[in-house]
């Protein structure tokens, strides 16, 4: 385990404070009200800003339920999970009377009409958020349209995945452009929200010292983890259709290595930000035919432990045989003046060694040891890791001496800087920011349609040479880094995963 240093805040400034400023008033309507993404993400993050006085009091939250009985158990549920945030009894209270539980039917227009009813003329921003499967997007828009809701300044939310493969994309796009514009449609992905990626941008454009060094000028390659402990837990029946590589690496793994390898937008805007994403999407190397062998590691858990855990392999959870991916690596370029020949690997899976998804850049090594034979260790690679999750932030990894008068020693220290310890006041979910965004018309952090279509137009050949030569999925014991041809992947070009630390 590499040693430490610590980072901390310039004390000779004023102490940093959050961001509360107050959004216009709102009505958030919520498809898919009672499911686990809006018990766990959406909930309590608009109760954080209720909590910050973020919100203003006349802002509504109509949720809407396909079920009658979950407009009895979704009170009790909600304010279970708020009471697990930490809200206080009073913050959870004037939430709830917040809350408006209505029943609806995707698929019935005419059960839109109690929805319509409740919103009637007002005002204020209207949002909604589509937190359903795809297949419910256009019925649901269409519904909303024929009712006249989707008029004035409304915006609609689609929550990822938009389709499974180009095909179903754009049909759904275009769906949802027979409706609504692009300018007040929000694509989520909530990995851009997270405060290190947004961090990201802040790091390589405001600091002369990073921008200088990113490209194949300075930096060997790139590795970007995704990693996962859980397993299926209550997406079976959703997960098994689609796996890894449509899960996580269309949207949330190409959005990092976007933003990451992206050329400097000429403003802090919207387009100008998608924009440079956009090219970066269509630089790609495309991966096709034979080359999808070489270039890719499909794998599936096994039975193993997390955690000193006994935990079930996937086709015992599923309770059939699959051949559906939990695990993904992948070898890429980017072909672009700045990024030729620096190879990008990209790693996601379920069951492994630890939770946590981060960003590591290595540098090319110094072109000449004034050293050797002098100090006892070789001289290792400078590293920076972004951190997503957990414990968000920034580490360095350099070469020090080691304090003494004696014969030279060269050690590797780290310069941690984490937001825990850079700021005192808690950092806010993703999806925190995000939902203030939508209602304060900000389109930044949101996947533009050209992106989403870029993004499947890159991964579907990938899928259709796992066909063609019928790969199938590698087996890998739960609590492992993946199957051992991911460690193969890489070792080829005589590197190593850097696995992430425990930290």
């Amino acid at each position: 385990m590499v040693e430490r240093g610590t980072a901390h805040a310039d004390s000779t400034r004023a102490p940093a404070t959050p961001e509360r400023t107050p959004v216009p008033p709102f009505d958030l309507v919520i498809f898919g009200a009672s499911g686990d993404l809006a018990l766990r993400k959406l909930y309590p993050a608009m109760a954080h800003r209720d909590s910050e006085g973020v919100l203003p009091p006349e802002s509504r939250i109509i949720a809407i339920v396909h079920q009658a009985r979950h407009m009895q158990d979704l009170p009790p549920q909600i304010v279970a999970r708020l009471a697990k945030e930490g809200l206080s009894p009073e913050t959870i209270d004037r939430f709830m009377r917040r809350i408006t539980i209505l029943q609806a039917d995707a698929n019935d227009a005419a059960s839109f009409t109690g929805l319509a009813d409740a919103l009637g003329s007002s005002p204020h921003v209207r949002a909604f958020y589509l937190s359903t499967a795809p297949d419910l997007f256009v019925p649901i828009c269409r519904n909303l349209a024929a009712h006249g809701l989707l008029e004035g300044d409304a915006r609609l939310i689609l929550e990822k995945p938009i389709g499974r493969d180009l095909a179903s994309a754009m049909a759904i796009n275009d769906a949802v452009a027979a409706v609504i514009p692009e300018n007040r449609t929000y694509r989520i992905d909530h990995y851009l929200g997270k405060e290190t990626v947004q961090n990201l941008l802040v790091l390589r454009f405001a600091n002369t010292l990073f921008e200088r060094s990113w490209s194949s000028r300075d930096i060997d390659h790139v590795q970007i983890t995704v990693a996962e402990t859980v397993g299926l837990e209550a997406r079976a029946g959703y997960y098994d259709k689609v796996g890894a590589l449509r899960d996580m690496v269309q949207n949330h793994v190409l959005q990092l290595l976007c933003l990451f390898a992206s050329e400097p937008p000429n403003q802090l805007e919207a387009d100008a930000v998608r924009d440079e994403k956009l090219r970066v999407l269509r630089a790609l190397r495309p991966i096709t035919g034979a080359d999808v062998a070489r270039a890719s590691v499909r794998g599936q858990y096994a039975q193993g432990s997390i955690e000193g855990q006994a935990v079930p392999g996937y086709t015992d959870e599923l309770g059939r045989a699959s051949d559906t991916e939990t695990f993904v690596a992948l070898r890429c370029e980017v072909d672009t003046w700045r990024w030729a020949g620096v190879p990008f690997y990209l790693r996601t899976g379920k069951r492994l060694g630890l939770r946590s998804s981060e960003i590591v850049v290595v540098f090319k090594p110094v072109p000449h040891s004034i050293f050797a034979g002098v100090a006892q260790e070789a001289l290792a690679p400078n590293r920076l890791v972004l951190r997503l999750q957990p414990n968000d932030g920034l580490q360095l990894h350099m070469m020090m001496k080691v304090p003494g008068s004696g014969r030279l020693k060269l050690v590797p220290r780290t310069l941690d800087l984490r937001y825990d310890t850079a700021f005192d006041f808690r950092t806010p979910d993703a999806y925190e920011r995000l939902l203030t965004d939508v209602i304060r018309g900000d389109q930044t952090l949101f996947m533009r349609r050209d992106e989403v279509e870029a993004a499947w137009a890159w991964i579907d050949p990938i899928i259709q040479g796992w066909s063609d030569f019928n790969t199938r999925p590698l087996r890998y014991p739960a609590g492992s880094w993946g199957p051992s041809h991911s460690i193969g992947l890489i070792e080829r070009d005589g590197r190593s995963w850097v696995d992430p630390e425990d930290a």
